[in-house]
């Protein structure tokens, strides 16, 4: 029998990744003021997901999931908001119109504030500081104040995370996901890029579509589904003193639900079966994701998904493949067959951007978009061979007219990419970049229909 769990039962466990806080009375104090605040997401949404997850593993859906590396407290505006959910929309639509499958969106967003890091320290010449560990913990000048670990940053993360929820709901919900603006989602600086002319094109063919649908009878005034569309939120769950003053017990179902984010996952650095992060995510409902590098062990893996989903519920778990391009090809398939041989229904995640970063000549950290749309290529092709669904994919995106990630139909060169490096951490996707993979996406999605199509045995009539 496992082990009694409480939101603060992770507190005995071996922990990692995690900040030294020099006024423990402060973090304290803060944790206690953060569990009186009101819940950021609600069970009823969470479980929502959790459905919408289900239909993902069981190949009837398609899971998109992406934005900021780290959300920076600097660049919390609406108009970032906005941009990002017109990019993050597009690339929905291009998914669901070529692949004929609803698309379940879930943001890195209001709440991706925190970030694992390779080492504790940075040092340059003589001094040596903490590592910036995302804005939640830290801030990101190489100066003492600023490395600091600030238990009160966690109330700005909060306040922040309700702001940028508050206006997705309202742009989702009020009239600005309509499908009979989708001409209007492109961004200006994209409009005559290749991609951007392929997603007009597109929308072309979807306001014809609308136009016959609405002469039908149909509109978005008495449908819905044409006007509005839900968007999930998700982030690391990686500081557990925030993470358990947003742990609620749900009135309707008794049980206690992360109120945080609708999704959270547990890092490639923090999945020990035995430490602090699996013990505080095994006792929540939402649903999980796991991020899975090269050194999981299928037997690890599997461990993993019997204490965080012991009841087998489909769509609780998600597994985030970050491999890399050139080592996807062996890692990926002995997990898929563990997996399946042991009848663990999950969904199958790509996250092509982790395993493909490198150090630019230039001195910048990027990720060369060729190698990208190779993991995501092999993710697929590796599916289906192996008669699984490729389920989603976890990006990380910007709306911003950022050059980061080399490569792409703009062909940003090793030179360019202090033009607008604008990124705290990682480095992410544009939206001309975004747009191309979700095209590439699309014809891969559409490819493992047709393969699913041809394989389903024909009936004695045919």
């Amino acid at each position: 029998m496992p082990a009694p769990w409480s939101p603060e039962s992770w507190r005995s466990k071996p922990i990692v990744q995690v900040p030294e806080y020099p006024d423990k009375a402060i973090l304290a104090d803060t944790e206690t003021r953060l569990a009186t605040f009101p819940p950021l997401v609600f069970a009823g949404e969470a479980r929502d997901l959790k459905r919408r997850l289900g239909e993902v593993a069981a190949g009837d859906a398609f899971l998109l999931q992406g934005g900021d590396c780290a959300e920076s407290f600097a660049e919390h505006r609406a108009d970032n908001i906005r941009d990002f959910l017109r990019v993050f929309l597009q690339m929905a639509v291009v998914l669901t119109y070529a692949a004929s499958m609803p698309i379940v969106k879930v943001g890195r967003i209001a709440g991706q504030f925190a970030k694992p890091r390779s080492s504790d320290i940075e040092k340059k010449g003589d001094v040596t500081l903490p590592s910036y560990r995302g804005d939640i913990i830290n801030g990101s000048e190489f100066t003492t104040q600023d490395r600091t670990p600030d238990p009160q940053r966690q109330i700005e993360a909060y306040r922040q995370s309700a702001a940028t929820l508050n206006l997705l709901r309202a742009f989702t919900m009020g009239g600005y996901a309509d499908l009979e603006r989708v001409h209007q989602w492109t961004l200006g600086f994209v409009k005559d890029s290749p991609q951007g002319q392929r997603f007009s094109e597109l929308a072309d063919r979807i306001s014809q579509t609308i136009a016959f649908m609405r002469a039908c009878g149909i509109t978005s005034e008495n449908t819905p589904q044409l006007r509005t569309t839900p968007i999930y939120t998700s982030h690391e769950a990686l500081l557990l003193g925030f993470e358990q003053a947003f742990t609620r017990l749900d009135s309707t179902s008794g049980e206690w639900y992360g109120t945080s984010g609708h999704m959270l996952w547990i890092g490639d650095r923090t999945r020990q079966p035995d430490h602090a992060h699996v013990e505080f995510c095994r006792g929540i409902r939402n649903p999980i994701g796991i991020k899975c590098g090269p050194s999981l062990e299928p037997d690890t893996l599997l461990k993993l998904i019997d204490i965080l989903n012991p009841k087998e519920e489909r769509g609780r778990i998600t597994l985030i493949c970050r491999f890399g391009s050139d080592k996807v090809e062996k890692a990926l398939p002995r997990l898929i067959r563990a997996v399946e041989k042991a009848g663990r229904g999950v969904v199958w995640s790509c996250d092509p951007m982790h395993g493909n970063t490198i150090g630019a000549a230039s001195g910048y950290k990027t990720r060369p978009f060729e190698r990208i749309l190779s993991e995501v290529d092999t993710f697929f092709a590796i599916h289906r061979a192996e008669g699984t669904h490729a389920g989603g994919v976890h990006v990380e995106m910007t709306g911003q007219n950022v050059t980061e990630c080399t490569g792409g139909a703009g062909a940003i060169s090793d030179a360019e990419l202090s033009d607008r490096y604008h990124t705290h951490c990682d480095p992410r996707l544009n939206a001309d970049q975004s747009l191309e993979l979700a095209f590439l996406m699309a014809e891969r999605i559409k490819q493992e229909r047709e393969t699913v199509a041809q394989a389903a045995p024909r009936t004695a009539a045919e």
